[in-house]
C-alpha cells in the first residue's frame, strides 16, 4: 500500500469510525500532507540511516531513491521530520505548532500498526518539544461584570448581545458550542441548564445560572422574532441583525465591541469569558473534577491548570495581607 493510499484510510477512519469533527480532519489532512510531503523527499531507509536530511543539512549528499512504502518509514525518519518542522528556513514553527503535528502523525503511525499494514509503531517513542508553561488569561470577576453592563439596552441588538455574553460567561462554553445553539435546546418553562454539544460531537449538560436565564429569556421574547422576521426561517438561538446565524466571528466583534466600551484594556475574546468562568469557579472552592465536566475536557490535567492560576492569586493576596508574609 502507499503511503497516499494509507493517508486517505486514516482519514476516513478518524471522519467516520471516530465521528471527529470536519474542522479537526481538515487539521488532520494538513498536518499529514506537511509530512508525506516531506517523506517523499527523504532518502529510503535501505540507504541507511545516517543520510536522512532532517532539516536540510546533507540534503544533496542524499541518495536518489525516495522512500515509496509505509515500511521504508523508520523512527529516525519521524524525528528528523520532527526536527526539520523546527529549523525549516521558510517558517520555522512554534513548539505548540510541532506537537500538534506530531500527535498527528503519531496517531497515524498508531492505526497503520493496529490495521496490520506495519509491523512496527515506529513513531511511538517520538517526542514533543517542551512546551513553555502558558497560563491561561482570565479576567477578574469585577471585569466581567462591567463587560456584562456594556451590553445593558433594549433594542433588540444589545438584548442578544447581553444573552450571548451572559449565557457564555455562565456555561464556560467555547463559542462554537453556543452560536450552534438551537431555539429547541432551551425550553423557558425548564431552562435550567443547557446541552451543549463539544469536539468530537460530545455532549454535556451545563447548569444556568438565574443572570443568563434572565437575558436568553428578554431576547426570546422582546428581540429573536424580530431578528427572524428580518432574514429566512432558522432554528438558531442566536442570530444576526439581518436574521441569520450569529458566527463565530460575529461572536468575538460583539464581544470586542462590548469590551470597547466597558473600558477594559486587557483583550477579551469569547475564550476569556471560557477561561475565567474556570477560573472563578476553582477560586470559589469547585472541585476541579466538576470544573472539568463543565468545561467538557476529556482530561482533569487540561483543567489543572486553572489551579495554578487561583495558586498564584492566592500567593499574591497571601504576599500583600500577611504580616510576615515579607
Amino acid at each position: 500500500m502507499t503511503i497516499a493510499t494509507a493517508v486517505d484510510g486514516y482519514l476516513r477512519h478518524v471522519a467516520v469510525e471516530r465521528g471527529l469533527a470536519a474542522n479537526t480532519v481538515a487539521a488532520y489532512r494538513r498536518d499529514l500532507g506537511l509530512y508525506t510531503a516531506w517523506l517523499a523527499g527523504q532518502p529510503d531507509s535501505d540507504a541507511g540511516d545516517a543520510v536522512i536530511a532532517g532539516a536540510g543539512a546533507g540534503a544533496a549528499d542524499a541518495p536518489a531513491r525516495p522512500i515509496t512504502n509505509l515500511r521504508a518509514i523508520t523512527r529516525h525518519h519521524v524525528s528528523a521530520f520532527v526536527q526539520y518542522l523546527g529549523l525549516r528556513p521558510e517558517s520555522p514553527l512554534t513548539a505548540a505548532s510541532i506537537a500538534r503535528i506530531l500527535s498527528t502523525v503519531r496517531g497515524f503511525h498508531r492505526f497503520l500498526l493496529g490495521e496490520g499494514l506495519v509491523e512496527t509503531d515506529v513513531a511511538h517513542d517520538s517526542k514533543p518539544p517542551k512546551l513553555a508553561l502558558r497560563l491561561p488569561k482570565a479576567i477578574s470577576i469585577e471585569q466581567v461584570a462591567a463587560l456584562l453592563a456594556a451590553t445593558d439596552g433594549d433594542d433588540v441588538q444589545r438584548l442578544r448581545d447581553k444573552a450571548l455574553l451572559e449565557l457564555l460567561y455562565a456555561t464556560g462554553a467555547r463559542v462554537s458550542e453556543v452560536v450552534d445553539l438551537n431555539v429547541d435546546d432551551v425550553r423557558l418553562e425548564d431552562f435550567d441548564s443547557v446541552r451543549l454539544t463539544g469536539k468530537g460531537d460530545k455532549q454535556r449538560i451545563v447548569p444556568v445560572g438565574s443572570f443568563a436565564r434572565a437575558a436568553v429569556s428578554d431576547y426570546l421574547v422582546r428581540a429573536r422574532p424580530m431578528l427572524s422576521a428580518r432574514g429566512r426561517s432558522t432554528p438558531a438561538l442566536f442570530l444576526g441583525l439581518r436574521g441569520q446565524r450569529v458566527s463565530r466571528q460575529n461572536a468575538w466583534l460583539i464581544i470586542r465591541a462590548a469590551a470597547e466600551r466597558a473600558g477594559l484594556t486587557v483583550p477579551v475574546s469569547p475564550h476569556t469569558l471560557r477561561h475565567s468562568f474556570a477560573t472563578h469557579l476553582l477560586a470559589g472552592g469547585a472541585d476541579v473534577r466538576v470544573v472539568q465536566e463543565l468545561l467538557g475536557h476529556s482530561s482533569v490535567a487540561t483543567t489543572q491548570i486553572y489551579t495554578l492560576v487561583t495558586a498564584d492569586t492566592l500567593r499574591d493576596m497571601y504576599t500583600l495581607s500577611h504580616p510576615r508574609a515579607r
